[in-house]
């Protein structure tokens, strides 16, 4: 059922097709790294493939907009979060995927969305989640900008640890993906 329902989010915009799979072992290598329980990992594997899930939600042609968004279709994708926590919430075994749709959007600084939220307020599975999505986002193309290289990406996860990025889990990042395990992570993950 998680991955109907990833293909689906991804079916909707060809510019994300892998994202959610890619973004899961992203963040399931760094939640290794500092020592998730098997527990905490069985939820970050439903957590992850459903973090879009609200932009089934969003217009497509929102979705696909190659230039920047107004005002109006900016709401519209903000409001993906909450959609997404309402589509899962009554589905008892996807639950515990609730921090990480939600909350994913959050910044440390309290800039984020949906709910502004700050810091240690921001649940531990969003501020990891967040990492391994805008990480995914900016090597990836889209149809406004062209893809960053990683390196470009790493220097931005560090640039922004302390105001977009926890500071601690931003760091955990650019400590496993220095040790080369995210990248084989990232190729097991391409080939699902």
């Amino acid at each position: 059922m998680l991955a109907e329902l990833s293909r689906a989010i991804e079916s909707r915009d060809p510019y994300t097709r892998g994202h959610s799979a890619r973004v899961t072992a992203l963040a399931e290598a760094v939640a290794r790294w500092i020592g998730w329980s098997d527990e905490q990992l069985r939820s970050l594997q439903v957590g992850g493939p459903l973090h879009d899930i609200g932009k089934l939600s969003v217009a497509t042609r929102i979705l696909r907009k190659p230039g920047p968004l107004t005002a109006e279709e900016r709401y519209e994708i903000e409001a993906h979060p909450e959609a997404g926590a309402r589509l899962i919430e009554p589905i008892e075994s996807a639950r515990c995927a609730l921090p990480y749709v939600l909350y994913h959007h959050e910044r440390w600084d309290g800039a984020g969305y949906p709910r502004g939220l700050a810091g240690s307020a921001i649940p531990l599975e969003a501020r990891l989640l967040a990492i391994a999505d805008a990480f995914d986002a900016m090597t990836s193309q889209r149809p406004y900008r062209r893809a960053l290289d990683d390196a470009h990406a790493l220097t931005e996860v560090d640039r922004c640890a302390g105001a977009q990025f926890d500071p601690e889990v931003a760091r955990a990042f650019l400590e496993v993906w220095g040790t080369g395990s995210i990248r084989s992570s990232l190729l097991e993950a391409a080939a699902l």
